[in-house]
């Protein structure tokens, strides 16, 4: 864990596309689509049921999906959807903060779902009133890590140059990637589980605002590529979802934390409040029994599984943001897991 001159988070804030999907709708479409043709899907559908999840919200209609979609129209949708989510939740973020988008020197952009080339921060810049100076840093492949990593990034930045004014956004449409032609167990998880949204923070240095981070840092484990991710192929992403996610976790969460901790002269003693990404609900419980905590400790977590499902990158925001509207304890590791296979954490303060 790396520790920085101390950077206030100024202001966080939440956004998802006009479509909510219910859970019971989502297992209809998923029936429909495959259960004719994927004879295993009988065993899988329960994982609709145990998810923890009940309603999420999709860039597109349920209907858009039984299209003939391929690179082509998901491009599309990802630059049209992301960039009015990215515009949403940075004027949130802006209008909370009682800032302008002229104030802000850089900005950091995550997302793994899509591509676009000018990057979503380009494509909105004057939409959102950006500076013609503004310093862009757009960051693709950190999958569900990418929120708590970007924190991380966006928290370095602004320690490097102090009073500079640093935007944070974390857009994913996970939906884009939902594939009627992919016959696997993993496509049929990802269907059950995978819903769009966007957050964004402001940090500065020198600032105390809703937080402080004071570090931050990563663990990667090697020979696990595998794990987590994507495949490429004409239609468009396919999802890699190794079933061994919640065992992984639980059993290699708790030393990879631990270390990170310690490069920072702290122990899990000294952390009032584990955050975690909601994966999902053995995810999540599998993170509490690592962790040793009483069993629904994560109940925040469970709520925004419930209430948005898991949108990747942007949910563990999602968590941070309900948790400080709750109040902060004193002090708050805010975890994620992501491909690499990878352990991402920000450690917060409440402000005094």
């Amino acid at each position: 864990m790396q520790r920085c001159a101390p950077v206030g988070l100024l202001s966080i804030a939440t956004a998802v596309p006009p479509n909510l999907i219910k859970q019971t709708d989502a297992e209809a479409f998923a029936r429909d689509g495959f259960a004719e043709r994927f004879e295993d899907f009988e065993r899988l559908s329960n994982v609709f049921k145990s998810s923890g999840i009940e309603e999420r919200y999709a860039a597109r209609p349920l209907d858009w999906y039984r299209g003939s979609l391929g690179w082509r129209e998901r491009t599309d949708a990802y630059i049209e959807a992301a960039g009015d989510l990215f515009v949403d939740a940075a004027q949130k973020a802006l209008k909370a903060a009682g800032r302008e988008a002229r104030d802000v020197d850089a900005v950091v952009t995550v997302s793994s779902t899509g591509v676009a080339t000018p990057s979503l921060d380009a494509r909105v810049g004057r939409q959102v009133g950006f500076r013609d100076d503004i310093e862009r840093v757009p960051v693709f492949g950190l999958g569900c890590a990418g929120g708590v990593s970007g924190l991380s990034i966006a928290s370095r930045i602004a320690a490097g140059r102090p009073g500079g004014l640093v935007l944070l956004v974390a857009v994913e449409l996970c939906t884009l990637s939902f594939r009627l032609d992919k016959l696997t167990n993993a496509n049929i998880v990802a269907t059950a589980l995978f819903a769009d949204g966007a957050a964004a923070c402001l940090v500065q240095s020198g600032e105390t605002g809703l937080a402080t981070i004071e570090a931050s840092g990563q663990h990667i484990w090697p020979d696990t590529l595998g794990i987590m991710g994507w495949e490429v192929d004409p239609e468009g992403l396919g999802v890699v979802f190794d079933r061994s996610i919640p065992l992984f976790a639980e059993a290699k969460i708790a030393a990879a934390v631990e270390r990170i901790l310690e490069r920072c002269a702290l122990g899990r003693q000294d952390v009032d409040r584990f955050a975690c990404h909601p994966g999902g609900a053995k995810v999540i419980e599998a993170l509490e029994r690592a962790l040793a905590l009483p069993a629904g400790a994560m109940s925040v977590e469970r709520d925004i599984l419930t209430e948005f499902g898991n949108m990747s990158s942007p949910t563990a925001l999602f968590v941070l943001e309900r948790l400080i509207r709750k109040a902060l304890p004193p002090r708050t590791l805010l975890t994620a897991l992501g491909p690499g296979f990878t352990a991402s954490c920000v450690s917060l303060t409440r402000a005094a």
